[in-house]
């Protein structure tokens, strides 16, 4: 699988465990099993990203469970669970726990291989985002605080002399700074220094 994604499968049915894993992987998934939520638990420090599916209904530790104890260890691999026959109500509490499908059993092959590719392909692109917005957090760190007040002008869509005169500033000493944010920022226009801006700002919403 591109990026080293693993598919992580939970479940404390050998069988299962066993038609999954052969069946993810002959689909070119890379996958790793097992035994219950626990064992899972304590492997994922050491557990390549990628995604989680789980059944639901487990002893000792059941799925829901598990999506709890996951989000307070802070992963952000997505999770898809496998229910059975009349479970759909704990389906529903999984999915309003965070997890990003749920497949019924019995289900089609593809059906499960298709949660598997579009979850995986949301998490990679989440992943880089977050690593586009930590990355422009970083650059606007090393900017003055007048260079920020400067920046903050130019994303209001300020000219420099109106800039220069809230500021109390010279607009030559405005275009400075400008050129200075420009610099630190890395770039190349106007537009790209918006759309930095308001990645960082989306970035910490999402985060609050």
């Amino acid at each position: 699988m591109p990026d080293s994604q693993v598919v992580h499968v939970v479940d404390d049915d050998a069988e299962v465990r066993q038609s999954l894993a052969f069946l993810l992987s002959t689909a070119g998934f890379a996958v790793r099993v097992y035994k219950s939520a626990v064992a899972f638990l304590e492997a994922l420090p050491r557990a390549q990203d990628g995604c989680v599916v789980t059944d639901i209904r487990m002893p000792e530790m059941d799925g829901l469970e598990l999506q709890r104890k996951l989000k307070a260890a802070r992963s952000t691999m997505p999770v898809i669970v496998i229910t059975g026959h009349g479970d759909v109500s704990l389906a529903v509490e999984a999915m309003k726990a965070g997890a990003v499908d749920f497949i019924e059993k019995p289900f089609d092959d593809e059906v499960l291989l298709s949660a598997i590719k579009a979850a995986l392909a949301q998490h990679k692109d989440d992943r880089e985002r977050g690593s586009r917005a930590a990355e422009i957090r970083s650059r606007l760190a090393l900017l003055s605080e007048r260079e920020r007040q400067v920046l903050d002008g130019l994303v209001a869509g300020k000219a420099n002399k109106v800039i220069a005169y809230d500021l109390g500033i010279s607009a030559r000493t405005v275009e400075i700074y400008r050129a200075n944010v420009m610099t630190k920022m890395q770039a190349d226009s106007l537009s790209a220094l918006v759309r930095m801006v308001l990645v960082d700002s989306m970035s910490g919403r999402a985060l609050r």
